[in-house]
C-alpha cells in the first residue's frame, strides 16, 4: 500500500462503564477503573503514532467520557469529535453507514461506541490479509477499551466488507 493513499479506522469499544440503579442505559457513567484507562487509550495512539483527525463518537455518557479522556491525552493534536446518534446501539451495517459519510479528507477516523456493533464492523470490514493475531484478538474478545486499526485505500464511502485490513488490536490497560 502507497502510504499517502492510506486511510485508518480506528474502532474502539468505550471504557469500563458503570450500572448505577435507575439510570437509563444512554446515561450510563463510567466507572472508576474506566476513568483511570480510558487515557491510556489516548496514550496507546500518540506511543504508536496514530491520531485521528476525525473522531465519531456515540451520544451515550460512557462514550462521551472515554472521549473526552483520550482527548485530553491526545492535546492540541485532538479533533473535536463529533456526536452521533446513530452509533448508539447501533449495528455494524449502521455504524458503516456513518464511516460511509465521513469526508475523503479524513485520513484517519476514530469510532468510539458500543458492543456488539464495534466488534461486528471490525470483522465485517476485515480483509484475507489482516494480521492474523490481531485479527484473531479482535474476533475472539472486544473487552472495554480496546482499540482495533484497520487501514483501507478505499474512500469511506466504498468500504463495504473485508476491504479493509486489520493491522493491530490493543487493550490499553492499567498495570
Amino acid at each position: 500500500m502507497s502510504s499517502h493513499h492510506v486511510r485508518r479506522l480506528v474502532i474502539m469499544r468505550h471504557a469500563k462503564a458503570d450500572w448505577p440503579g435507575g439510570v437509563a442505559d444512554h446515561e450510563r457513567p463510567l466507572e472508576e477503573r474506566g476513568h483511570r484507562e480510558a487515557p491510556l487509550a489516548g496514550r496507546w495512539l500518540l506511543k504508536h503514532n496514530i491520531v485521528p483527525d476525525f473522531i465519531l463518537c456515540s451520544s451515550a455518557l460512557r462514550t462521551r467520557q472515554t472521549c473526552t479522556w483520550v482527548c485530553s491525552e491526545l492535546g492540541d493534536k485532538a479533533p473535536t469529535p463529533k456526536l452521533e446518534d446513530g452509533l448508539y446501539a447501533a449495528s455494524a451495517l449502521r455504524m458503516l453507514t456513518v464511516v460511509n459519510h465521513v469526508p475523503d479528507t479524513v485520513t484517519t477516523l476514530m469510532l468510539i461506541a458500543h458492543l456488539p456493533g464495534v466488534q461486528d464492523l471490525a470483522m465485517h470490514l476485515a480483509s484475507r490479509d489482516s494480521d492474523h493475531d490481531a485479527y484473531m484478538d479482535a474476533a475472539t474478545r472486544f473487552p472495554t477499551n480496546a482499540l482495533t486499526v484497520l487501514e483501507t485505500e478505499k474512500p469511506w464511502a466504498e468500504l463495504d466488507g473485508q476491504d479493509a485490513r486489520i493491522t493491530r488490536f490493543a487493550v490499553p490497560r492499567s498495570r
